[in-house]
């Protein structure tokens, strides 16, 4: 069965970073056959510590996700390409945005963005509790 073709073409963006690539297979997808969005929210809040990891220097936990949108659905056999940014560095906070494009299976070269987020990660001490960040 053939898929119609995404209304919706994006550019990937280049003042982002890409994080991790990934293709979500048949045991991600929820009762429509689509992929189940708390497996998106898995893959987002590993590409959204990426990039707070490099400032942190040890461990870091997730602290809030400040905003989470579903665009449109992934589908199995996608090719989803995530990209993170720092918004924020506080004290002992990292705030990250993430964006992910979804290149459909049949539709190679075209990318239709599928989900945008808001994370904030904090470093944490061997107690699990709040440390500042190491002077970059």
């Amino acid at each position: 069965m053939s898929e119609a073709p995404s209304r919706t073409s994006a550019t990937l963006p280049t003042d982002k970073e890409l994080v991790l690539k990934v293709i979500p297979m048949p045991a991600d997808t929820n009762g429509n056959g689509d992929i189940f969005g708390g497996w998106v929210m898995a893959q987002v809040d590993l590409a959204g510590s990426v990039l707070p990891a490099r400032h942190v220097q040890g461990r870091m936990a997730t602290v809030a996700v400040n905003e989470f949108v579903f665009k449109h659905p992934v589908r199995v056999g996608d090719i989803l390409s995530f990209f993170s940014s720092v918004k924020r560095v506080g004290r002992t906070s990292i705030t990250v945005g993430v964006e992910v494009y979804a290149e459909r299976f049949s539709e190679q070269g075209n990318y239709v963005k599928v989900t945008e987020a808001l994370l904030t990660y904090v470093a944490i001490d061997s107690e699990g509790r709040p440390r500042p960040l190491p002077v970059r």
